[in-house]
């Protein structure tokens, strides 16, 4: 599968867009809500079927403007809670948590049903209330998009994104398989992480340095918070320094992913076999905090994974602990 991400272009209608997220969070937040409650009551654990029918029951009494949401995007909000308690009752993961209004950024759509799709335009069904007919009725309203590159294969679902500084963006997931092999070299190569000479040390002598776009921001980024507590809070010009907030934080978090994008492409370029060490990453936030967060080692970690995916390289993590333990990225 492989995603494709489009921005959307700012239209007046772009706010209803925001609306719906808005409405999401309230289903997010009332059954997130409902089953604490039950859990307080000495009730069972509602599963998917039971919050649906919980649902469809409250669009009928207490909550019918939630009519208006699409039904489909609610079924894959349920669905997401169903599996965030079964994770936490199978001891795979934590407590689910209630998202914030300002942290509930997505709305997936898994069917064809509520958007249709044409070339650089993306059209979605909104529901409305007609007083003069006293009925609900669907109303199509269109999106443009920046088309920047063409999709492969056939769309699976689309996934509408709202980022903390006001942009929306159009992903949509297709079932192809992007698999480029690359001509092979008969080389390999080890590589050692690092924080103080070099991000990266190759067994080739060869030492990569990170260009830290975090440390380079921090200026900039303290004089916005600065004047971020001279606002009002819930002013307009507090809302603007939010906005410069995040659009900075955007472009901090775009200038490392690009390198490490880069720095993936040459090694799978140069080399056949990759070889790397695992690292403590929870260990080493405690004890270096916001430079570990700028190297951001997983994250390259995952990208040369799919690297090596995609152009049939073999990457391969060394346990420190377990020299002779190798567990390939291919498995």
């Amino acid at each position: 599968m492989k995603t494709y991400k489009y921005p959307l272009y700012d239209q007046s209608n772009t706010i209803r867009i925001g609306n719906l997220l808005d409405d999401m969070w309230h289903v997010h937040f009332y059954f997130h809500k409902w089953q604490r409650q039950r859990y307080k009551d000495g009730l069972p654990y509602a599963n998917y079927n039971a919050m649906d029918s919980h649902f469809k029951a409250l669009k009928k009494t207490t909550h019918p403007h939630w009519k208006m949401l699409p039904s489909q995007a609610v079924q894959q909000e349920l669905i997401r809670i169903d599996k965030a308690y079964d994770r936490f009752f199978k001891k795979l993961g934590g407590r689910p948590h209630i998202k914030p209004r300002h942290k509930f950024k997505s709305i997936t759509y898994p069917g064809p049903a509520g958007w249709s799709l044409f070339n650089n335009r993306i059209t979605l069904t909104f529901r409305k209330w007609n007083p003069k007919t006293r009925k609900w009725q669907f109303d199509r309203v269109p999106y443009t998009f920046h088309k920047h590159r063409q999709w492969h294969g056939t769309i699976s679902t689309l996934t509408i994104k709202r980022e903390s500084c006001g942009r929306y963006w159009v992903c949509i997931t297709t079932d192809y398989t992007d698999f480029r092999p690359l001509p092979t070299t008969g080389k390999s190569v080890g590589a050692d992480f690092g924080m103080k000479d070099a991000y990266l040390t190759l067994s080739t002598g060869e030492k990569i340095q990170h260009p830290h776009p975090l440390k380079h921001a921090l200026k900039k980024l303290r004089s916005l918070n600065k004047a971020l507590s001279r606002k009002q809070k819930g002013s307009n010009r507090w809302w603007w320094c939010v906005r410069q907030i995040a659009r900075l934080y955007r472009k901090i978090s775009n200038q490392r992913k690009d390198f490490h994008w880069q720095l993936a492409s040459q090694l799978c370029k140069k080399f056949d076999t990759i070889v790397i060490e695992t690292l403590n990453l929870d260990g080493m936030k405690r004890l270096w905090g916001r430079k570990i967060s700028d190297l951001a080692f997983y994250q390259f970690v995952e990208i040369l994974r799919y690297k090596c995916r995609k152009h049939k390289r073999l990457g391969s993590c060394i346990n420190l602990m377990q020299v002779f333990s190798l567990r390939s990225f291919l498995v």
